[in-house]
C-alpha cells in the first residue's frame, strides 16, 4: 500500500501520484477521495469527516482554502479531540507541505479545501 504523496497545488489544482484533482478532497492514508463535499461550503463541521473518523489516523491536516477561509467548527475541533486525531488547520499551500512531511512518520489524513 502506498501512501499518497501531494506533488503540486496551485489554487484550485492538486496534483496527487500523477493525477491531477480539480476539487475539493479527502486523502486517507490508503486512498483519495475525490469530490469531497462539505455541509456548508466554508466551514468544515464533524459530519463533513466521516470517512477521516473511519480511517482513524493520528493527524489530520485541514487545508482551509488559499486564503484560509474554510473554518473549522469548535464542535469538529472537540470530536477530533475525542477520537485522538491531532487537527493541523493551515491554509492549503501550507497544509499540503505539512501533510508531505508527515506523511512518512505518522499516519496523516488530509481534508483539503483548493479554493479560496
Amino acid at each position: 500500500m502506498s501512501i499518497p504523496q501531494i506533488e503540486d497545488y496551485r489554487f484550485g489544482h492538486l496534483v496527487i501520484d500523477g493525477q491531477a484533482h480539480t476539487k475539493d478532497l479527502i486523502i486517507l492514508p490508503d486512498r483519495v477521495i475525490a469530490g469531497w463535499w462539505r455541509e456548508e461550503g466554508h466551514t468544515l463541521h464533524t459530519g463533513d469527516l466521516k470517512p477521516v473518523f473511519e480511517a482513524r489516523p493520528e493527524v489530520l491536516v485541514a487545508g482551509q482554502g488559499a486564503y484560509g477561509l474554510m473554518h473549522v467548527t469548535s464542535e469538529t475541533e472537540q470530536a477530533l479531540q475525542a477520537a485522538g486525531i491531532q487537527l493541523i488547520a493551515q491554509p492549503t499551500e501550507q497544509a499540503c507541505q505539512t501533510y508531505n512531511q508527515l506523511r512518512a512518520q505518522r499516519r496523516v489524513a488530509a481534508a483539503l479545501h483548493l479554493t479560496c
